[in-house]
């Protein structure tokens, strides 16, 4: 697979997680995925993110960079949105806060096997606190 490739098909992945077309996401996400070291496999990764955007109606993946190295993908998210109580442990309750989520990826077979993610969780707490 070349870098172009893996970036299309991420491409189409973020446009599946916005439109929340799960029935979809077996496409771009393996049976036996695994999530920070959780194996949740295709049917725990649509909970996790059903579960994701009914704490944030407003939740949209925006790619701020990409770096592809095949069989890796390297993603920047940014998100502007409102929690509708918690999140993160934090009480956000309908506060509209902005962060950044770093993310890297490994395909096999053009679908997601493994993601590893870290949320800028003192981003929020900053915020929060009257900060940026």
């Amino acid at each position: 697979m070349t870098k172009t490739e893996l970036e299309d098909i991420y491409r189409g992945y973020i446009a599946c997680l916005n439109r929340q077309e799960w029935a979809d996401l077996g496409r771009f996400v393996d049976d036996g995925a695994v999530h920070n070291g959780r194996r949740l496999g295709l049917a725990g990764y649509v909970a996790m993110l059903e579960r994701d955007f009914d704490e944030i109606p407003d939740l949209h993946f925006n790619v701020l960079m990409l770096v592809a190295d095949p069989p890796y993908l390297a993603c920047r998210l940014q998100f502007d949105c409102r929690p509708k109580a918690q999140f993160l442990g934090l009480d956000v309750n309908g506060r509209c806060i902005s962060f950044a989520e770093n993310v890297i990826y490994e395909f096999r077979g053009g679908r997601i096997v493994e993601v590893w993610s870290v949320i800028d969780k003192a981003a929020i707490e900053a915020q929060l606190a009257g900060g940026n």
